[in-house]
């Protein structure tokens, strides 16, 4: 049995808890390996030797660190294909969407390569008499990132990069679920230079995560997974004193106009609803057509699209998508078609009791649609998170707006038309932090920012960007004066003022 032991020092350390989780293999449904969970003990020595190393790391100066950033991102593309592979066996996704979570992140890795630019402050010269006053922004110190399953490649690159390019150190405690590839890429960045201890994993459940919230050295918490525990998160990390970012679940609309190419559409359904099982909290699991004749339209063109989506193993290079990550998973989803039927929606496709011959024991889900599903339905309100497409029809353009606008969820939304003046009043208005105009999964490209808001997102200041660099920095602003010679101290108990 594969063990996956801790990182912490830039060496791999077995813990001492005792305690393991199971890591499967999604295509065949057996156990390949054993996370080790660490002990609390485990993850504050990790964080004291992060603390020794942040010192050096931070006095490094910013083009050096750089550096290294341009040193990883070199080494990923020479480890693309493996890393892929890797991931897939542990979530379940097809190699080449395994890639594209690994581009997404390097994406943030290239942003960071900028980060001299980024990290420059403001500066005014004579702000009052003989006064200059200029800003810097300087790193936290020790800081932390608690990532999903779904993507264990990107986010913890969204997190760490930004984070350790500004100058903290960084603990990483990633999915239970799918843990090998953070493993790789802290290898990977020692390998490219970068100092021992400054990026530290550790495995764990809950006991983990609440110690890295409690633990008075570290100074940030950002977070992705489902919204109860994102509320959670930023909650306890709060109240701790932290500066948090929770990003939680979401359930994003595509609103299709009466003037939209259905073929598109069609298309882009295909990938956004059912593209890495609906896993992604980017998916777009609802889709709204506006009128009665786009909905039958839509629905004529759906049903042979869905019809020729390909399940298959993640090695499988024809199929769109693969298996869903755990049999706890699987049965969860099922469970949610259940509801649906049960609740009054038109079960139109039914993906369950899927099997792929020779690999029974898998956790595969076929493609499932419903229509005619209603407001007040749970299958609605909540995160199905699996590949499952709903769809609401809306008789106007104010009620398919409303839709995203009122839902609790915040993270994404999407409309489909060819009418300008429709999808400048959609963006405008809608009450979604990511919006999409005829781009169904839209997440913001790197050097933008990612965040939704309502409950996909707890915490004022989004991931990478510009607001990545401020979540993971502090400014501090100088006012300075150089004697001339010619002050006569009179002034000297009176407030300075630039008039």
């Amino acid at each position: 049995m594969r063990e996956i032991d801790l990182f912490i020092g830039g060496e791999t350390v077995r813990s001492t808890s005792g305690r393991f989780g199971d890591v499967f293999n999604p295509n065949t449904g057996k156990v390949q390996a054993r996370v080790q969970f660490a002990t609390d003990a485990e993850i504050a020595r990790a964080v004291e030797v992060a603390k020794a190393a942040q010192i050096g790391w931070a006095a490094t100066n910013p083009q050096r660190r750089a550096r290294v950033m341009f040193e990883f991102k070199r080494l990923i593309e020479r480890d693309m294909d493996k890393l892929a592979e890797l991931l897939s066996s542990e979530h379940g996704k097809v190699i080449a969407d395994s890639k594209g979570d690994i581009q997404r992140g390097l994406e943030v890795i290239e942003f960071s390569c900028g980060i001299p630019h980024v990290l420059k402050g403001e500066y005014t010269q004579g702000a009052g008499p003989g006064i200059d006053v200029y800003s810097m922004r300087q790193p936290l110190g020790v800081v932390a990132g608690i990532t999903p399953f779904n993507f264990p490649a990107m986010i913890p690159m969204w997190m760490f990069g930004v984070a350790i390019a500004v100058g903290n150190a960084f603990i990483l405690k990633p999915s239970e679920r799918d843990p090998s590839v953070p493993i790789e890429l802290a290898k990977l960045m020692m390998e490219a230079g970068l100092p021992a201890g400054v990026l530290n994993v550790v495995h764990g459940d809950k006991s983990a995560v609440d110690a890295i919230l409690d633990h008075a050295d570290i100074h940030a918490v950002s977070f992705v997974g489902s919204s109860d525990i994102a509320h959670y998160v930023y909650q306890r990390g709060a109240a701790a004193g932290k500066r948090v970012q929770a990003m939680g679940g979401a359930k994003n609309h595509g609103i299709v106009m009466p003037d939209a190419d259905l073929d598109q559409v069609v298309n882009d359904l295909a990938g956004a609803a059912f593209g890495s099982a609906g896993e992604r909290c980017m998916a777009l699991p609802v889709v709204v057509p506006v009128g009665d004749k786009t909905a039958a339209n839509l629905r004529e063109k759906l049903l042979p699209a869905i019809a020729a989506l390909r399940v298959g193993v993640s090695t499988d290079a024809e199929a769109h998508y693969g298996p869903v990550v755990t049999a706890a998973h699987k049965a969860k989803i099922e469970n949610y078609i259940q509801m649906g039927v049960d609740e009054g929606a038109e079960l139109v496709v039914d993906g369950r009791g899927f099997s792929l011959q020779g690999h029974e024991d898998g956790f595969f889900v076929g493609p499932s649609l419903f229509d005619r599903v209603k407001t007040n339905m749970r299958t609605y309100q909540e995160e199905i998170f699996g590949p499952v497409l709903q769809m609401l029809r809306a008789d106007s353009f104010e009620e398919a707006l409303q839709l995203p606008t009122q839902h609790q969820y915040g993270n994404g939304v999407a409309i489909f038309t060819r009418n300008g003046h429709a999808a400048r009043e959609f963006a405008a208005r809608v009450n979604v932090g990511m919006v999409g105009i005829n781009v169904p999964i839209p997440v913001p490209v790197a050097y933008h920012t990612f965040g939704g808001w309502k409950r996909s997102a707890f915490g004022d200041t989004n991931q990478h960007g510009m607001e990545g660099v401020k979540f993971w920095t502090k400014v501090k602003t100088i006012t300075q004066r150089w004697p001339d010679g010619s002050a006569d101290g009179g002034n000297a108990f009176v407030i300075p003022t630039m008039g």
